[in-house]
């Protein structure tokens, strides 16, 4: 028998969400079949069966946050695994939680049984209490002693949710509820937390609760400021009408916007290399290479993976390259290597149909650009003539810790000039 183990995931992810198993207890498994996806902070990772048998015990189920090097389930030979014996333990473990008392096993099922009735057997003391780490810090941080949390791993592990789950004098197994009024069909949504109207609560991915933290973040600890500027796209849509056909046919990609944009940026950075920079402490650090992140809009929120050594890729390696991470984003295969080390940032709202915004900072990143929607304004020419113009607005977001706010007009205006002449891109970018 071997354990289905969550494999080390990059130094920064120490655990995840198991988000769905697509196996279920006593279907047979092949080296290779994808047993679990995991969530991550970052992103989603499949976990695939290092050998052929039968899916034992799963230990850990979806919903469950577990850690590097935990065993979330058993695989064997199938020996004593019946076909009945999945559903068999399912009825057996709601019986002892709800009534306390173990229920009859059926024929074959003895080792569910004896599994699920270990879970319910008093744990020992703390001092020698198997739990995760976390599942320690949060007893210790509130004045829990572990040997009297109930754990729902048959193995007797104490997990963070049986932490968090835990109530002082609570018997060893769960008891049933005191009476109360009866609960109504969930399809029909009621009244909750003092709204007075119907409302659904519905609870943060993994991805999205970490979103949200990260951008607070960036907010309380960058000094951010957002300067605004506006380009003529005349020149660059010029072009791509004329050569958006031989690029087509001779690099099998389409000739977007982004790569545009990106060169501009590169080009600018170079101008202005403290925006290609990070904070460390009390020191700043210059980066010399420009991986360039470029936001993409996924499922579970925005991902920002990263176009490696920009200033050395050609448009066309650079739309390939944006589509690539655009595609994995939206089918969560993107690995941990595709979102790490970024120096600046591009976000594109204007796909949305955003005509203006103040983008947030993409920590430790000082610099993050956004691109919006292209509308025909009336613009002036010159003091006598008027035309309408494909006009964009663009907004740079900067950390004024370590950049001025003249720097960051000229670094933006840069990038005006740069897009508005599109050959120069050929020579800056």
């Amino acid at each position: 028998m071997s354990e289905i183990k969550v494999p080390a995931m990059g130094e920064s992810i120490t655990e995840g969400t198991i988000s769905r198993w697509h196996v279920k207890e006593g279907d047979a498994v092949s080296q290779g079949d994808v047993l679990l996806e995991l969530e991550t902070d970052k992103v989603n990772l499949e976990i695939s069966a290092e050998e052929s048998g039968v899916l034992e015990k799963i230990i850990r189920q979806e919903g469950e946050t577990v850690e590097i090097g935990e065993s979330v389930g058993l695989i064997g030979d199938g020996a004593g695994v019946s076909p009945a014996a999945p559903s068999a333990k399912a009825e057996v473990a709601p019986a002892l939680a709800d009534a306390g008392a173990p229920s009859v096993p059926s024929k074959g099922d003895d080792k569910q049984l004896t599994g699920s009735v270990s879970a319910a057997v008093p744990p020992p003391s703390e001092s020698t209490q198997k739990a995760s780490p976390s599942a320690r810090k949060l007893a210790r941080e509130r004045g829990i002693d572990l040997g009297e949390v109930q754990g729902r791993d048959p193995m007797g592990r104490i997990y963070q949710e049986d932490v968090k789950a835990y109530a002082p004098g609570a018997a060893p197994a769960a008891q049933p509820p005191a009476p109360a009024a009866p609960v109504k069909p969930a399809a029909a949504a009621q009244p909750e937390g003092g709204y007075g109207k119907p409302v659904e609560r519905q609870r943060m991915s993994r991805r999205r609760a970490t979103i949200a933290k990260r951008l607070v973040e960036a907010q309380h600890t960058a000094a951010m400021l957002t300067t605004f500027n506006e380009v003529d796209m005349t020149a660059i849509l010029e072009v791509r009408k004329r050569r958006k056909d031989k690029f087509k046919e001779k690099h099998d990609i389409g000739l977007g916007f982004m790569s545009f944009f990106t060169k501009a940026v590169v080009g600018a950075l170079k101008q202005f290399p403290m925006i290609n920079a990070e904070i460390d402490g009390d020191d700043i650090v210059l980066k010399k290479y420009y991986d360039i992140g470029i936001a993409v809009s996924a499922k579970e929120g925005l991902v920002v993976p990263v176009v490696r050594d920009a200033d050395r890729l050609g448009f066309a390696e650079i739309e390939k390259s944006i589509a690539e991470l655009a595609s994995k984003a939206r089918t969560n295969t993107l690995a941990l290597s595709d979102l790490q080390g970024g120096t600046f940032t591009i976000t594109n709202g204007g796909v949305f149909g955003s005509l203006l915004s103040t983008p947030i900072l993409n920590t430790p990143q000082v610099g993050i650009l956004g691109m919006h929607k292209i509308q025909i304004r009336p613009v002036a020419i010159d003091e006598v003539r008027m035309e309408n113009r494909p006009m964009m607005y663009i907004a740079l977001s900067y950390d004024h810790r370590i950049i001025d706010g003249s720097e960051a007009v000229r670094f933006l205006v840069t990038i005006k000039e740069l897009l508005e002449d599109p050959e120069s891109l050929l020579l800056e970018g």
